[in-house]
């Protein structure tokens, strides 16, 4: 004869009463993230633990490691190590501020003539993403540095080594933006290179530099920088 439902329940609590598992966690490290559980910047502790068997709630037997996991100190949840991944708030402004000024002075040193407007244009976007003191007179002064320092000469395709510098500021930072956002970059950049007239080669080979490292399609890059030369 079966046993009635009320009795099997009862049955099965006073078991897990009896047996269970415990997780006892060693703090490893810490340091700040981006809890995905808050939605913000939180300090966190790495963790990793070790499982034991409990009878009547003391632990007897050892049932091996588990984790490590991240522990947020504001809302106490765990979550993968890969949450470490997701830059902080702060960290993600620098990361967008240095994009947007990487792509501003790649764009000017392929334009052959720096001109003033197309000065004023990348000042103006590399203020708005975070250095509010940038000037017309810094960013020239910065492409000149540049050409001296790496023998650059304006107006010239996308060197590698200005590719490299491309992909090390954007490549970190396009995987955690949505697609508007890298889009965004392109055409500010695309902005700054039509601010003289229209697109040279070298100009665009930077662009399409920037849209490749902004994981962009290439279809993409072709109608974002022709969106940029029609007047809002």
């Amino acid at each position: 004869m079966l046993p009635e439902r009320g009795q099997d329940g009862r049955a099965a609590t006073g078991f897990a009463r009896v047996l269970g598992h415990r997780t006892a966690w060693t703090p490893v490290g810490d340091g700040e993230f981006f809890c995905p559980g808050c939605g913000g910047d939180r300090n966190y502790q790495r963790l990793t633990g070790r499982r034991r068997f409990t009878l009547l709630g003391v632990p007897v037997l050892p049932r091996g490691e588990t984790g490590p996991v991240v522990e947020c100190a504001s809302c106490q949840r765990h979550f993968g190590t890969d949450a470490l991944d997701h830059p902080t708030t702060t960290r993600f402004a620098a990361m967008l501020r240095d994009a947007v000024h990487t792509v501003a002075l790649a764009v000017l040193s392929a334009n052959g003539t720096c001109a003033r407007t197309s000065l004023e244009t990348a000042a103006v976007a590399v203020r708005a993403a975070g250095f509010p003191d940038c000037t017309r007179e810094q960013l020239a002064a910065l492409v000149d540095a540049l050409a001296a320092d790496t023998g650059r000469v304006h107006g010239e395709p996308c060197t590698p080594g200005l590719a490299i510098e491309l992909h090390e500021a954007l490549d970190p930072l396009a995987p955690h933006l949505a697609p508007v956002g890298r889009e965004s970059i392109l055409l500010q950049g695309a902005r700054i290179a039509l601010a003289d007239g229209p697109y040279t080669p070298a100009e665009r080979e930077v662009l399409a530099t920037v849209g490749a490292a902004l994981t962009l399609p290439a279809d993409d890059v072709t109608r974002l920088l022709a969106a940029a030369r029609t007047p809002s």
